[in-house]
C-alpha cells in the first residue's frame, strides 16, 4: 500500500555534509568522462556505426560522452519491440506498474548526487538547479504510480434499470517520447513514466545536446523491473530518429517537449494519416513560452526584483517558464529597475562546477550565436542597461542582460530567446499591463507582484497563462502541487504532473451488461 504522494525534498547544500558529497560525486562522474553508452531496445544494449559525442558546455572541447547515432531502422526495430511488449504490459496489473515507477524513483534517490553531477557538465546547470530537475524526476515517478492504481479502478455509472454499467480506462499502445536537453532528467523521465503508468509501452528519443543524462537514467531503468520493452531508448537525430517515430504508421500517440518550431511540426505530420495507420495519433506538446512578470504600482519592489532576476536568469534563461518580460507600472518602474539591476549585478557567472557561480554556459555554439544576435537587435530596440557581455573562448558563457525601455511589439517582447535576457517594458496603468501581458502568440507562465487584492482577483481572470503565480516567482512548478502547460503556441496544455495527465495516454471504454 502506497503512502500518500509527498514531494521529493531538496537538498541542502548549506549543509557541509551534502557539499561533500556533491564534491565527491562530481569528481566521480568526472573519471567517467569519454565512455561510450549504448541505445536500449527490447531489453538489450544496441549500438550503431555513428555515433553522438556530448560536450562539457563550460569547456566545450571536453567531452562528457560518447552516445549512438541510431537510425530509422533503430527507431523501427524499438517500436517493434514495445508493441511487442504492449501485449502483456497492459494487462499488468496497476499496482505491479506502479511498484516498477516506485523503484525507479528510489533508484534515482540513490543515485540522486552523481546524476545531478551528470547535468552539471552536460548542459550547465548549477548545483541547486541540477538537484531540483532529479527531485522533479523522482516526484513524476512517485506521482504517476499513485495515478496508475487512481485510474485502473472500474468507474460505476448513473444507475439504469435492468443494466449494470461503468467504465473503464485502457491504454493507447506504443508511442514516443521526445523530451528536450534543458530538463535532461525531469522532462525525459515525466514523457517516459506518465505513458508506461497508464499501460502503454514507449520509445523514448532523448535530446542530442545531453544523451549521457538520458542513458544514465537508462541503466536505472534497467534495474527497476519493468518487462523487457516497455521503456526502449534511442539516440539519434530529430530528423531521422524522430522523424522516424513521429511518421510511422506504428505510433499510437507522441508525447512531446521543445520549440515551437518542432511542436507545430510533429503535430502538422502526425495529423496526416499514413498507409496502414488504424486510429488518429495522439500528440501532447509542450512548445515554450514569452513569459511575463506585471509588477503593479502597489507592489513590494524589493520582492519584485528579486523573484524577476531569479525567473529570468535561473539555468541561464534556458527554460520555457523563464520570465523574458517584466511589465512595470509606470509609478514604480525607475524604483524596480534600479533594484533589478543591482540584484543582477550580483549574479556570479562561470562554471558550474563551482557551487559558487549560479550562472553557468548556455547550451552550445548555435544557442550562444542566436542569443547574442538578439542581444544586437535588443539593444537598437531598447536600452542596454546590465550585461550584454559574451565570451566563447573556453565555454558558452553569456552575463545576464537586461534591456529596458522596450515596446510592446518589439522583436524581443514578442519571440522566445532562450537565453538569459529579460525584456524591461513600462506600462501605462494596470489596464496597459495586462494588455500588454497578452500580447503574445504564447500562454504558458506569467505573474503578478501586487498586494491589491482586487487587482489580484483580476489579473488571475484576465491574464492567459496556464500557469499564474502571485507575489513569487514563475519558475518552479512541482508536480501535484501546480501541475505544468500551456495555451495558444505554448501548446496543448497537457498539465504534466497533474490530476488529468495520464487521460492523455487512456481511452475510456463503456461497458454494459443487462441483468
Amino acid at each position: 500500500m502506497l503512502q500518500p504522494f509527498a514531494n521529493e525534498a531538496l537538498t541542502d547544500f548549506t549543509n557541509p555534509e551534502n557539499r561533500k558529497l556533491m564534491e565527491e560525486a562530481l569528481a566521480n562522474v568526472e573519471d567517467q568522462f569519454g565512455r561510450e553508452y549504448p541505445m536500449l531496445i527490447g531489453g538489450r544494449d544496441a549500438t550503431s556505426e555513428a555515433k553522438i559525442t556530448s560536450y562539457n558546455p563550460a569547456k566545450r572541447e571536453e567531452v562528457v560522452g560518447i552516445a549512438q547515432r541510431g537510425t530509422r531502422e533503430d527507431a523501427e526495430a524499438a517500436l517493434d519491440a514495445a508493441w511487442k511488449a504492449f501485449e502483456g504490459w497492459r494487462w499488468t496489473r496497476p499496482e505491479e506498474r506502479a511498484a516498477c515507477l516506485v523503484t525507479l524513483a528510489a533508484k534515482m534517490r540513490e543515485h540522486k548526487f552523481e546524476l545531478s553531477s551528470w547535468m552539471v557538465y552536460e548542459v550547465g546547470k548549477n548545483w541547486i538547479e541540477a538537484d531540483a530537475d532529479m527531485a522533479e524526476a523522482i516526484d513524476f515517478c512517485e506521482f504517476y504510480a499513485r495515478e496508475a492504481i487512481r485510474y485502473g479502478a472500474v468507474r460505476p455509472m448513473h444507475p439504469w434499470p435492468g443494466e449494470t454499467n461503468e467504465l473503464a480506462y485502457i491504454p493507447l499502445g506504443a508511442g514516443a517520447a521526445i523530451p528536450p536537453w534543458n530538463f535532461p532528467a525531469a522532462i525525459l523521465v515525466g514523457l517516459a513514466v506518465g505513458p508506461v503508468a497508464a499501460g502503454n509501452t514507449i520509445v523514448v528519443k532523448p535530446a542530442s545536446d545531453s544523451p549521457i543524462i538520458a542513458a544514465k537514467v537508462m541503466e536505472l531503468v534497467k534495474e527497476s523491473g519493468f518487462p523487457d520493452g516497455v521503456i526502449n531508448f534511442v539516440t539519434g537525430s530529430g530528423s531521422d530518429v524522430g522523424e522516424a517515430l513521429v511518421e510511422s504508421p506504428r505510433t499510437r500517440f507522441i508525447n512531446f517537449t521543445g520549440s515551437r518550431e518542432v511542436g507545430l511540426s510533429i503535430v502538422e505530420k502526425a495529423a496526416k494519416r499514413r498507409e496502414g495507420q488504424r486510429w488518429i495519433k495522439r500528440v501532447a506538446a509542450e512548445m515554450g513560452g514569452k513569459d511575463a512578470t506585471i509588477v503593479d504600482s502597489e507592489a513590494d519592489v524589493d520582492a519584485a526584483a528579486e523573484g524577476v532576476a531569479i525567473a529570468a536568469f535561473g539555468f541561464q534563461g534556458q527554460k520555457c517558464s523563464a520570465c523574458s518580460r517584466a511589465i512595470v507600472d509606470a509609478k514604480v518602474y525607475d524604483a524596480f529597475l534600479e533594484k533589478l539591476i543591482a540584484r543582477t549585478k550580483q549574479i556570479k557567472v562561470g562554471s558550474t562546477r563551482e557551487q559558487s557561480n549560479w550562472m553557468g554556459p548556455v547550451i552550445n555554439e548555435g544557442a550562444f550565436k542566436k542569443i547574442s544576435a538578439y542581444i544586437e537587435t535588443g539593444s537598437k530596440e531598447g536600452n542596454l542597461v546590465v550585461g550584454g557581455e559574451a565570451s566563447r573562448e573556453e565555454g558558452y558563457f553569456i552575463q545576464p542582460t537586461i534591456i529596458e525601455g522596450v515596446g510592446m511589439k518589439a522583436k524581443i517582447a514578442q519571440e522566445e530567446i532562450f537565453g538569459p535576457v529579460l525584456t524591461v517594458i513600462k506600462a501605462r496603468d494596470f489596464d496597459h499591463a495586462i494588455e500588454i501581458f497578452n500580447g503574445t502568440e504564447y500562454g504558458l507562465t506569467g505573474g503578478i507582484f501586487t498586494r491589491n487584492a482586487e487587482k489580484i482577483e483580476r489579473a488571475t481572470r484576465e491574464c492567459h497563462a496556464g500557469n499564474f503565480y502571485i507575489n513569487r516567482k514563475i519558475t518552479g512548478a512541482l508536480v501535484g502541487v501546480q501541475p505544468f502547460g500551456g495555451y495558444n503556441m505554448s501548446g496543448t496544455c497537457a498539465k504534466a504532473g497533474g490530476s488529468d495527465y495520464l487521460l492523455l495516454f487512456l481511452q475510456a471504454k463503456s461497458i454494459c451488461q443487462k441483468i
